[in-house]
């Protein structure tokens, strides 16, 4: 058993990492059904939340079937920083999650996300912020360092753990990589083999198999991986991973049936937190995810751009599966 603070969550847990646009209320309900053990919500700005910002509350909407689940915050000030987790307390999610690993530029050029870091003290100063500020379990994901010859993993994952956090999240890249090139785990294998390390690291970075999951479970040792580009319109993989664990053998693929209904649910959750013409308009990012590899999808993809309305959904739905039997695609 793993546990975060007072969480307990199983042995070898798999998380679903927090993705801007992508890990919101309905695409975690389809990850919680599908396997994931513990989710996040996608980050929100310290700033944001102090200033009462619409966008950045919406976010901080969290579901009884989702536990546990944590919200992620980033900012570059330690006072907005603590202001925001006792807002996010407000919420009673089970965690609050630092983000010290978002590589894009607009957060970076703040001094929030990967832009500490430049600056490792300040990442503690922060840190330190928020924990004191809350009683509720702080985590923190982070990556390896500002680039190759920044790499510094190893101080600061004791420095954290200093603070007082529950549990360390590292993407095995660097800022100067982003999502390119491959994660180098050896780092996370290092920290948590470290013997003053004592709370739990979770790797990340370029696991989209149930081979590859147990590759690294195996090679690094850390005590659970958190998924983000891998779930992307796949949520099985929760499920497939598991079940590899368990037996050495893989779950079926999802059939063509078992796409489209993830498509409905996850259109059906969407429109109702959203309101519907929203929630299918923002639904658009998601198809191709869903029916990659998929052959003469491109047709489909089109038609399901057009609609507003689940009625309509449900139209596209239906020839897409009477086309995909009669012409026996699974």
């Amino acid at each position: 058993m793993v546990k975060i603070g007072n969480i307990e969550l199983p042995d070898f847990p798999l998380l679903l990492a927090p993705m801007e646009d992508v890990s919101d209320p309905p695409f975690r309900r389809l990850c919680k059904m599908h396997g994931a053990d513990m989710m996040y919500s996608e980050f929100i700005s310290s700033e944001g939340l102090i200033r009462d910002a619409m966008k950045s509350r919406k976010k901080l909407d969290i579901f009884d079937y989702e536990r546990p689940v944590g919200i992620q915050i980033f900012g570059g000030d330690e006072e907005a920083m603590a202001l925001s987790a006792k807002i996010v307390e407000t919420v009673n999610p089970d965690l609050v999650d630092i983000n010290f690993g978002c590589p894009v530029k607009k957060v970076v050029c703040k001094g929030a996300g990967a832009g500490v870091l430049k600056d490792i003290d300040l990442m503690i100063r922060l840190t330190k912020a928020v924990v004191n500020s809350t009683h509720l379990p702080v985590t923190v994901k982070t990556r390896l360092g500002w680039d190759t010859e920044t790499i510094n993993i190893m101080e600061v994952a004791e420095r954290l753990q200093d603070t007082g956090i529950k549990a360390l999240t590292i993407h095995a890249r660097t800022r100067a990589q982003m999502y390119k090139g491959q994660a180098d785990w050896d780092y996370i294998s290092k920290v948590k083999n470290n013997p003053n390390i004592e709370i739990p690291i979770f790797g990340n970075g370029d696991v989209d198999s149930a081979e590859k999951a147990l590759e690294y479970r195996t090679k690094y040792d850390c005590d659970g991986i958190m998924i983000g580009r891998g779930a992307i319109g796949y949520p099985w993989i929760f499920n497939e991973i598991k079940h590899f664990f368990a037996t050495g053998e893989h779950l079926p693929e999802p059939t063509i049936e078992d796409r489209l209904l993830a498509v409905r649910q996850h259109a059906e959750w969407s429109a109702e937190w959203k309101g519907e013409r929203l929630g299918l308009i923002e639904m658009r990012q998601h198809y191709s995810n869903y029916f990659r590899g998929i052959p003469h999808f491109k047709d489909f993809r089109r038609k399901f751009l057009e609609v507003f309305t689940l009625e309509e959904m449900d139209g596209v739905i239906e020839e897409a599966s009477n086309f995909y039997r009669e012409h026996q695609f699974s």
